[in-house]
């Protein structure tokens, strides 16, 4: 769960640096004519700011996600298991088709592995310490097989462009929202909208409350393409392994440490919350999508 929410949480954060950025600059006002509101101006705004701070987020989810749990890249593996783990992804990231990944190990109690990265060939590719010593090799086979799915899929950079999709429609309904509202407010209806505070107001809290709701479509896809993730992990590492794995994940009732911004980029994702806020499917739906599978 871990790599979703890190990068949900960045691509929020860059939307609200570049729209204090538009509205320092004055650039806003270019979304806008006398007497109303200039559409085609503003939404050409919304999808540059859009896309490019969903793709600012994807840039930065190497990064963030390495400061975030203190991983450390195996630069040279340090004894048998790190040897064995990198070995591992070689293998699998050939099955798959993709460069070799950098490959790292973090301190967390739990059991929980991630992927991330700019594109199929600029990857990372992390493990707990916990999963580590609570697998076997076979099952930490499967979660390292599921991971390496991810990245063979394009997970990251299709949920970059579902993202900024989305960023595009939420911050041009948060602006035309925000003018009809600022209007009625100050009862000018026919004058020119976006220039004072209050509407910068209403539109960074209709910019978080549609961005929520935006949320709740990518996690909608996080959901769909954990089953994916899964179906790869048994392709590569066999199917029995990668249930064996889930089946081992499904007792890990240790806390998540993952930070909140990326447990959607983890393998075990699973939490209290409605399942619309889910970033991953229950495991027992995992489980048993596997064994119907051929």
């Amino acid at each position: 769960m871990l790599r979703i929410v890190l990068f949900i949480l960045t691509n929020l954060a860059v939307m609200a640096l570049l729209t204090i950025v538009v509205k320092l600059t004055g650039i806003d006002v270019y979304a806008y004519r006398r007497g109303g509101i200039n559409l085609q101006g503003l939404l050409i705004m919304a999808a540059v700011m859009g896309m490019g701070g969903s793709f600012i987020s994807l840039a930065m989810s190497k990064w963030i996600a390495k400061m975030s749990v203190g991983a450390q890249v195996i630069t040279q593996p340090r004894n048998p298991t790190e040897a064995w783990l990198v070995d591992t992804v070689r293998r699998q990231a050939d099955k798959a088709g993709i460069r070799m990944p950098e490959v790292a190990i973090y301190e967390a109690p739990e059991m929980n592995a991630f992927a991330t990265g700019m594109s199929k060939n600029s990857s990372l590719v992390a493990v707990s310490t916990g999963l580590l010593q609570s697998m076997d090799r076979e099952q930490v086979e499967a979660v390292l097989g599921h991971e390496i799915s991810h990245v063979a899929n394009g997970d990251m950079v299709t949920m970059a462009l579902l993202q900024g999709v989305l960023n595009t429609f939420v911050i041009f309904l948060a602006r035309v929202i925000g003018t009809v509202v600022d209007r009625m407010l100050s009862g000018n209806r026919d004058g020119e909208g976006g220039g004072g505070f209050a509407y910068f107001a209403i539109v960074m809290v209709l910019q978080i409350a549609l961005g929520f709701l935006a949320s709740l479509v990518v996690m909608a896809f996080s959901r769909w393409r954990e089953f994916r993730a899964d179906a790869g992990g048994a392709r590569l590492a066999g199917k029995q392994a990668m249930i064996s794995a889930l089946e081992r994940l499904a007792g890990n009732h240790g806390e998540n440490t993952l930070p909140k911004a990326i447990q959607a980029f983890g393998i075990s994702g699973e939490g209290g919350l409605a399942r619309l806020l889910m970033s991953h499917p229950p495991i027992p739906e995992r489980v048993a999508a596997l064994r119907a599978a051929a």
